[in-house]
């Protein structure tokens, strides 16, 4: 798998991320036409170039067609820290890209952007995300009681995260 910039020929495949029930129930994302997830991409480029947001497409190396996203939606550059997002496409799922973009984007985040905190929230029930967070390297550090709204009731949430200084995954 490798990483890139969302293009607007993606918009395809973020519509039909929507439509996916694991990504619908743990990311809500709410249902897209081609023209929203075009301006989607646009914004999400806007946002990279005003400093808030780095988001990019997980795409097969020998497929350029997307069938995930990763990025920090939430990027504080003068606070130095930012939260991961992220989701795959059952195309995707089972062959440990999720751990490895993150893996991939901590290190940029740390050495190029120079921050000092990286967290990981998602809901207890979602076991995938909790593992990938955990390969990842990032140290389980709590739960968020109640924390987000989805679909069938508010979810508790755990909180990942990694410093800087930390090892990383043994």
């Amino acid at each position: 798998m490798h990483l890139r910039p969302w293009r607007q020929s993606d918009a395809r495949v973020l519509v039909e991320s929507c439509l996916d029930p694991d990504i619908q129930h743990w990311n809500r994302p709410g249902q897209l036409t081609i023209g929203a997830a075009r301006e989607k991409i646009a914004r999400w480029k806007q946002r990279w170039h005003s400093e808030e947001a780095a988001i990019w497409a997980v795409a097969p190396e020998d497929d350029d067609k997307p069938v995930g996203l990763i990025g920090l939606a939430d990027l504080d550059l003068r606070g130095g820290s930012g939260e991961f997002v992220y989701w795959l496409l059952p195309a995707g799922r089972g062959r440990g890209a999720m751990v490895n973009a993150t893996l991939a984007i901590s290190q940029w985040a740390f050495e190029s952007l120079g921050l000092h905190r990286l967290r990981i929230t998602h809901s207890v029930a979602n076991t995938a995300s909790c593992r990938a967070a955990a390969k990842a390297g990032f140290a389980l550090e709590g739960t968020m009681r109640s924390a987000l709204l989805h679909a069938d009731g508010w979810h508790d949430e755990h909180l990942h995260a990694r410093i800087q200084d930390d090892a990383g995954p043994s």
